[in-house]
């Protein structure tokens, strides 16, 4: 028996889905419709389910016993865990729906803000009404929100949401808390025209974590799109490392105009990294470890290593160094584990607690090598130092993984288990 009898599609999103038996399967993501002809409500067809392997299946509606105020329930039987592929006449609420420019019987022009379905005495369930803004024309005004029946509005076939600019408030309003990696998968799913409005609303900063984690193709199409000024912006907020594997894909005549637009101190790492094979050390290394000077303290040091923008896997690790502390830095003297960070009193200096018998990685040493060092050494950090003991920057284990799984990971994570 279904608990409630109207939903708002926007409300739904991130909802946990449970099986009969109270096992998790993984989170709503969005509901399917399929659009009529004529103005009447669409049929709801099904919930799109993310499952912890990222993965995005259908669930068929029939196949719903229960939606809750905080979770959706499925019968009895097994879950078709095909990934699900969006057909010519289904359309995705959250992802094309919600901003889409309509009319109102008024006149009016508005734009959809959320979407609500109803259950009928067939089980089936219907899109039966919309909620709206009015738009108002006057700049910084936005009309008030009203619930009217989908019968009562036109723009929403799908040549019309196809053609039509569409913006993505509240699109990004269901983004905004959830992980960049997540939102990279909602981005892979929609259409290009859908994915190309949402880059445009995004900040540089949301959309350079995102892209680091597109597919290689996806990456390569949205910054295509993006013009040549923004897209130096989002290179300059992407991670070094990051941005230099990507500027590497790009012809040369491209990468090269791109980091010129880029901020001299911005592109000086990525120009660093882009002269070391993609398979090395060099290549794999992030520029922007943690550094400190022999002076430091253990507080300044833990610090440091509690900064929210840091990787776990680049927190685990403080490198000590001789002035500069940027990289390439004076000579490197060793570092320190965070564990003994940890073990240690806050007024102490780094120097006295240094591991310096660790050993380094060369900016020339081959993948195999780097793999074989951490599997030795059980770390997820490494520096990599020069054959003058500069501190060139450090491999982390997930950039290794990176590297070790198939080209099209990123890919086949989005869409298989």
């Amino acid at each position: 028996m279904v608990a409630v009898n109207r939903v708002f599609v926007a409300q739904l999103a991130g909802f946990p889905v449970f099986g009969p038996d109270g096992e998790s399967i993984g989170k709503v993501r969005d509901v399917v419709i399929g659009l009529r002809i004529d103005r009447q409500p669409p049929r709801v067809l099904g919930v799109v389910v993310e499952l912890t392997t990222r993965r995005r299946i259908f669930v068929p509606m029939l196949r719903v016993t229960s939606i809750e105020p905080n979770a959706v329930t499925l019968a009895t039987g097994s879950v078709n865990l095909r990934k699900f592929h969006q057909r010519p006449n289904e359309v995705l609420v959250l992802g094309e729906v919600l901003d889409a420019r309509i009319q109102l019987e008024t006149d009016a022009a508005a734009v959809v803000v959320d979407a609500a379905m109803e259950p009928t005495r067939t089980r089936d369930w219907r899109m039966t009404r919309v909620a709206v803004r009015e738009r108002t024309g006057r700049l910084g005004r936005r009309g008030p929100v009203q619930v009217v029946r989908w019968d009562e509005i036109s723009g929403l076939s799908v040549t019309e949401l196809s053609g039509q600019p569409q913006g993505a408030q509240q699109l990004l309003a269901i983004f905004e808390t959830m992980r960049a990696v997540d939102v990279a998968t909602a981005l892979h799913e929609l259409p290009s025209k859908r994915r190309h409005e949402v880059a445009d609303a995004l900040d540089d900063d949301r959309l350079a974590d995102v892209i680091e984690e597109l597919p290689e193709e996806d990456q390569k199409a949205l910054l295509a799109h993006l013009d040549e000024e923004r897209a130096a912006d989002v290179l300059e907020a992407m991670d070094p490392d990051d941005a230099a594997d990507l500027l590497a894909e790009l012809p040369e005549r491209e990468k090269n105009r791109l980091l010129e637009l880029m901020e001299p101190e911005e592109s000086e790492p990525v120009k660093r990294l882009l002269e070391y094979s993609y398979d090395t050390a060099g290549g794999l290394m992030t520029p922007e470890p943690v550094v400190l000077t022999p002076d430091a303290t253990i507080a300044e040091a833990l610090a440091r290593v509690r900064n929210p923008d840091l990787t776990p896997a680049l927190a685990s690790m403080v490198f000590v160094c001789r002035a500069p502390s940027a990289t390439p830095t004076g000579r490197y003297l060793g570092c320190v584990h965070i564990q003994r960070l940890l073990r240690e009193p806050p007024s102490g200096l780094v120097a006295g607690v240094l591991d310096t018998d660790l050993a380094q990685l060369a900016p020339s040493a081959q993948l195999a090598e780097v793999t074989r060092y951490f599997a030795a050494y059980n770390l997820v950090c490494a520096p990599v130092v020069d054959e003058s003991e500069h501190l060139l920057g450090a491999v982390t284990v997930d950039d290794v993984l990176d590297h070790l799984l198939p080209a099209n990971w990123r890919e086949t994570g989005l869409t298989h288990a």
